[in-house]
């Protein structure tokens, strides 16, 4: 399959032209491609970089070359399917059109078997918006012909068309919009993945261990601490969304995320994930003191080296989620100026220990194949007992901590009844066990700190 050499319609009618980036399937080629290259290795970003500074084209070129879409992995659009079955049945030349390189664009055509001709990019020139319709125009024996796009750059092509449809963007009435129109804040908001800053409650604990909740001071800082985790979180989401699109479409509950569904770009997501880091450590640096600022930054490493690299190493992975989670309990205690107890982190540490495991464990329970490698993880299915067991006497010992740390209060006459203490004791107990119980049942999906938020007991 090569570029299009004026195709002769049998029906009369006029080529049928589909763009391919965020129209045909939610992807963008191209950006994706240069998102999976500069992954693999380090220094790939800065090769990418020099190709960049000889041009899009050339960019675009060399990644199709080193990093090939796998069109298995793509989703293509039922209405544009619908569409194109319909005009191929009647007798219509149907050619994909994109701006991304021809090697790629010939891999999809040939993928979905939808088309009879393509148009893609080359090393020298990048086939975009007037340039698409140059050679569109170059290529068919007159002007007629009808194209669906999805972003501004495609409005010269839509002028020019017969009939003008879009997915997406859409420049006035006379292009007719194919799929609902959704709303792309409402979007962006559901991606930051409000639901998860809870967990950034736990910067509030060294102020109630402390005793400083009634100082408005340390409050209001204790605030801001967990403001600003909370906006690192969400641009990490965004990063793992960007890193793991692939992964994400062939989910059958992640394809819906905003990012991997096409309502948010790639180039969209970028842009939030950098305004969001930029702002948290400006802020930070101008209005906490520096240790907190330490632990935000250590916070980022960690969390971007675990879902770069850690969460793929078996139990490495878990002592990782038990660290972020004890790092905001110290940076909670940074933010207020106080020192954290050493009893607080190793309790943290062994109880989110617990939870990460039992994170696991519900992956397990829910794996296809008990002797294959779960998807991104460094387990088998057949590792879920020995996951199960340690994950249970994390949290043993996270209840022990506790009780060692009751028996040291006794004595240091910092509690005016410490022996009240010890329900804590048994509520966690109870609830330990009741999470792992209910995990051992199936009834835990997914996160199991949103299952602890959702379980009234």
């Amino acid at each position: 399959m090569a570029d299009i050499e004026r195709p002769d319609s049998g029906s009369g009618e006029p080529p049928l032209v589909v763009d391919l980036d965020r129209t045909l399937t939610p992807a963008d080629i191209s950006l994706e491609a240069f998102v999976r290259f500069a992954r693999a290795r380090p220094i790939n970003v800065f090769v990418l970089l020099i190709w960049l500074l000889r041009g899009r084209s050339f960019a675009k070129a060399m990644v199709a070359r080193r990093s090939p879409c796998d069109p298995a992995k793509l989703i293509v659009r039922p209405e544009l399917a619908a569409m194109i079955t319909d005009a191929r049945a009647q007798g219509r030349q149907v050619i994909l059109a994109s701006g991304s390189h021809r090697r790629n664009v010939e891999r999809i055509a040939r993928s979905t078997g939808l088309f009879d001709a393509v148009i893609g990019s080359s090393g020298k020139a990048n086939l975009k918006g007037a340039a698409k319709l140059g050679r569109l125009r170059s290529m068919l024996d007159d002007d007629r012909f009808d194209y669906v796009g999805d972003d501004r750059v495609d409005t010269p092509i839509w002028n020019a068309a017969r009939n003008a449809y879009t997915v997406r963007y859409s420049p006035g009435t006379r292009v007719q919009r194919l799929v609902p129109q959704q709303s792309v804040p409402m979007a962006v908001l559901k991606s930051l993945r409000p639901h998860q800053w809870a967990k950034n409650a736990l910067v509030f604990v060294p102020l109630a261990t402390a005793g400083l909740i009634a100082d408005l001071r340390a409050a209001a800082a204790a605030l801001l601490a967990a403001i600003l985790f909370s906006a690192v979180a969400s641009a990490i989401y965004q990063i793992n969304d960007i890193l793991d699109l692939d992964a994400d479409r062939a989910h059958a509950k992640k394809r819906h995320r905003p990012l991997a569904a096409g309502i948010v770009s790639l180039p969209m997501a970028i842009a939030v994930a950098a305004i969001l880091l930029i702002t948290a450590f400006i802020t930070a640096i101008l209005l906490l003191p520096l240790p907190f600022l330490v632990a935000l930054g250590a916070y980022l490493v960690l969390t971007l080296a675990y879902s770069l690299r850690l969460k793929a190493v078996m139990t490495l992975d878990v002592i990782a989620l038990g660290c972020l989670y004890t790092l905001r309990i110290i940076a909670g205690a940074a933010a207020i100026g106080v020192a954290v107890s050493f009893w607080l982190l190793v309790f943290s540490l062994f109880f989110f220990l617990s939870l990460g495991y039992l994170k696991r464990y519900t992956e397990l329970a829910f794996a296809i194949d008990p002797t294959r490698l779960l998807s991104g993880r460094g387990y088998v299915g057949s590792d879920i007992e020995v996951v199960g067991i340690a994950g249970i006497s994390a949290g043993m010992v996270s209840v022990l901590v506790m009780a060692l740390y009751i028996s040291d209060m006794r004595t240091t006459g910092i509690y005016a009844a410490p022996d009240m203490l010890w329900g804590i004791v048994l509520g966690l107990l109870y609830w330990i066990n009741r999470v792992w119980m209910m995990a051992r049942r199936g009834e835990v999906d997914g996160d199991p700190v949103a299952f602890a938020l959702r379980d009234r007991r």
